[in-house]
């Protein structure tokens, strides 16, 4: 319950931070999807006519592709290097921050058919080839082949791949899978309009159409954001984004930290206070043997400063017990 509450007070935190951004809504139109940088900039891709744009936080453009296929931007958390994958073209692109193409690796020569590819860094690639069944992790740089991987899985609508920790994250329209390297199942949970991957340092995030949700490893999926009537969702280490009536809204994640409830002290710190207070309730009543006995070490101190060593102190307490005290 303690975590429904949390979620719910998180939702709402959001909800309550809504910011309006000066995006025109005509650009916002008939936007298939939408990504945010960590710089605050904006890409709006478009279907329809298969296009590619950034826009600044102003809603200034900044760069414009226009393809000839449908592609499947990957991530724009690094904007010198955009990753756009085309399974039509078996081609993946890579764009610089104005949408300038820097490298393209053609698959057709190389492989089978992929169906899917993720770019892990600058310089590795983790290939799905639907004929052969193989995972396959490729350097393009120097065009070899590092590992590959059996994969009998069967996928239908499959929308995204991502491999982290030696664990294949899966994503369909419906479902969440992860296996291990082995193709070994380790957690399946369904879901709805599953879009895309977002790894967040260990974290791995789902976008879906309307909201956006947490993996817990091996356990379950908790819903950190959520919207029915949002078109399209997003978010960067700040904030979360989200069209909703052609419009562009923001919540800042900046509002839900300060409104956290402070943290209980731990229980182990909490009994160790207890104690010492207790302790000292019982060192001040005068009537207990050790009041009295500390009583008398003060008159000691007071009578002869030099008197007060160790042994007479123990002396002393001798002749204390000897008299029943």
């Amino acid at each position: 319950m303690k975590v429904l509450s949390f979620i719910f007070a998180f939702v709402f935190c959001s909800l309550s931070a809504q910011k309006a951004l000066p995006l025109d809504t005509l650009k916002l139109k008939e936007a298939k999807d939408m990504l945010a940088d960590d710089y605050g900039n904006l890409y709006i891709y478009k279907n329809k006519d298969f296009s590619f744009t950034k826009y600044d936080s102003l809603g200034k453009q900044i760069g414009k592709m226009m393809l000839t296929v449908p592609y499947k931007v990957q991530t724009v958390q690094n904007p010198l290097s955009v990753p756009l994958f085309s399974e039509n073209a078996q081609e993946m692109k890579f764009v610089d921050q104005n949408l300038n193409e820097i490298q393209k690796v053609d698959f057709k020569q190389k492989f089978g058919f992929i169906k899917m590819a993720y770019a892990e860094d600058l310089q590795q690639l983790w290939l799905l080839d639907d004929s052969t069944k193989r995972l396959i992790q490729y350097n393009f740089r120097n065009e070899t082949t590092i590992n590959s991987y059996p994969f009998d899985a069967s996928i239908d609508d499959l929308m995204d791949l991502l491999v982290y920790e030696n664990k294949v994250y899966v994503l369909t329209r419906k479902y969440i899978r992860v296996y291990s390297l082995k193709f070994e199942k380790l957690f399946e949970a369904p879901l709805e309009n599953g879009k895309r991957f977002r790894r967040e340092n260990e974290f791995i995030l789902i976008i879906t159409n309307n909201s956006i949700l947490k993996y817990i490893p091996e356990k379950e999926m908790v819903k950190i954001f959520e919207d029915p009537d949002a078109q399209i969702v997003d978010k960067n280490t700040l904030s979360y984004f989200e069209i909703k009536a052609n419009k562009l809204y923001l919540y800042s994640l900046e509002k839900n930290k300060e409104s956290k409830p402070q943290t209980e002290p731990d229980p182990k710190q909490k009994a160790t206070e207890q104690e010492v207070e207790k302790s000292a309730e019982k060192a001040a009543e005068p009537d207990s043997p050790e009041g009295k006995l500390e009583k008398k070490t003060q008159e000691i101190e007071s009578k002869n400063p030099a008197e007060s060593s160790l042994q007479k102190l123990l002396e002393d307490t001798s002749q204390i017990q000897a008299a029943g005290i």
